[in-house]
């Protein structure tokens, strides 16, 4: 069977002034399309490092990174570049919303340097979304009118916009208060289940963690144990 992600001996290796830091050592493992995945570990585990290659913002020292089964490790950085903007979205931890534009702007930015849309079906596309994250009565309002878990919101909506197939989650719930952080993590689930996408999270989060239906954990560069939890 195919696999959506494939890691294979994966290293990463960092420098400064000709010290090396390990921060990946040898990580392999695949992941199937749809799934919800979280990558978990104390600081300095590796997670970050291991999300930052998935989602070609970083390459790997060794080992190969596959996307639908085609080795991506020594693509060029314009390659890279590409590859993010038509199949993967992202959700960080500071929502990275631009503070000049609204929601509807934050949301319609990606579809734009895709450019593979006109603005009538940029339009819908976007209003389709913010609706599906409970954002209807929103789209004129800039980031500092949102709440923290409405401008997550938002980011999420902007992370599948363009309907990519793997959505990647840096520490997602880090500047929301628990019970916003379940609402969050309840509407990426349903998102999840209703339109496929694959969800990998990285985080040290537990609520995150026993979200996820499947936790990697890693120590110190490695995985310490791979746990599928089907819940239903």
């Amino acid at each position: 069977m195919s696999s959506l992600v494939r890691l294979e001996n994966v290293t990463k290796i960092y420098g400064t002034d000709g010290v090396e830091f390990p921060a990946l050592g040898g990580v392999s493992f695949s992941v199937e399309a749809g799934e919800f995945l979280s990558i978990a570990g104390p600081s300095g585990s590796g997670k970050t490092t291991a999300l930052n290659i998935i989602g070609c913002l970083d390459k790997p020292s060794g080992g190969s990174l596959f996307l639908e089964d085609t080795d991506i490790s020594s693509r060029k950085s314009s390659e890279l570049a590409d590859i993010r903007r038509h199949k993967i979205g992202f959700i960080f931890q500071t929502f990275n919303l631009v503070p000049i534009l609204t929601a509807f702007e934050n949301v319609e930015f990606p579809l734009i340097l895709k450019g593979d849309t006109g603005k009538e079906e940029r339009r819908v596309l976007v209003e389709q979304i913010l609706t599906e994250v409970g954002l209807k009565g929103f789209l004129h309002r800039r980031p500092s009118q949102l709440s923290g878990g409405q401008q997550q919101r938002v980011a999420i909506a902007r992370a599948l916009v363009k309907k990519p197939k793997l959505i990647l989650a840096d520490e997602p719930t880090a500047n929301l208060d628990s019970k916003t952080g379940e609402e969050v993590l309840e509407l990426m689930l349903r998102l999840n289940q209703k339109t496929g996408a694959t969800f990998i999270f990285s985080t040290h989060d537990k609520m995150v963690m026993d979200y996820a239906r499947r936790l990697i954990l890693l120590k110190d560069g490695r995985i310490k144990s791979d746990e599928k939890r089907d819940k239903g």
